[in-house]
């Protein structure tokens, strides 16, 4: 984690669409990032290596005008070769301990626990720097993810460290998982594939108003 940055905190975590033009992709997340985010996702699954070298270098530098944290979904390397600020691993990302050992102890390290608590648990033993659980509703991004417990939030606090909520999260029950204890909600269609992004990463946003002590 890097404490300069002021994560963390409470509140929207933005991940980015598979979209394959990278100026549109800079136009729509341009377009939203002055919601403020607490942090920002660069994800494409679809990008060959040259294009996601290109976007998520584009997105840094939105990132670091708009004063955002970046991390770079699946590839730990490509976040230490463009000096992101972390990254997020899931399954078959590799060793949180090799990424945590490569990146620095300022990284900022994500971990997918999907609905399990010992995942979790390793995770955080590993150097994670938040742990994410999901999917706890259904989701078009990935409509065949293990569905998880709002509980799963509450019974992960005693490892100490950030928790992230990701699934089919949209305005409308982004508050429910921000009561049950979540620190983050991650969210790609409910931003990108609403009428009105901007004003969806608002509500989002102030989802975590009521609870927040900064």
């Amino acid at each position: 984690m890097n404490p300069e940055l002021g994560w963390p905190r409470r509140g929207l975590y933005l991940i980015t669409p598979d979209e394959p033009d990278t100026l549109r992709l800079m136009d729509r997340v341009g377009a939203v990032i002055a919601a403020g985010p607490v942090l920002v996702q660069y994800r494409n699954k679809a990008a060959d290596a040259a294009q996601r070298r290109e976007q998520a270098g584009q997105l840094l530098a939105l990132c670091r005008a708009s004063g955002v944290p970046l991390v770079i979904n699946d590839d730990w390397r490509l976040a230490a070769e463009l000096g992101a600020d972390g990254a997020h691993l899931g399954d078959d990302d590799g060793s949180l301990a090799q990424a945590r050992e490569a990146l620095g102890p300022r990284a900022i390290l994500g971990a997918s626990c999907y609905d399990d608590l010992e995942r979790a648990r390793r995770a955080a033993q590993a150097g994670a720097s938040y742990l994410a659980f999901g999917a706890f509703f259904p989701s078009g991004t990935k409509p065949l993810a293990r569905r998880a417990s709002p509980s799963l939030l509450e019974a992960s606090a005693a490892f100490g460290l950030p928790r992230v909520a990701i699934g089919g999260i949209t305005p409308d029950n982004a508050p429910l998982l921000a009561a049950a204890g979540a620190d983050l909600v991650a969210v790609i269609g409910g931003v990108f594939d609403a009428p009105d992004p901007a004003a969806a990463a608002r509500a989002i946003r102030d989802a975590f108003a009521p609870l927040s002590h900064e």
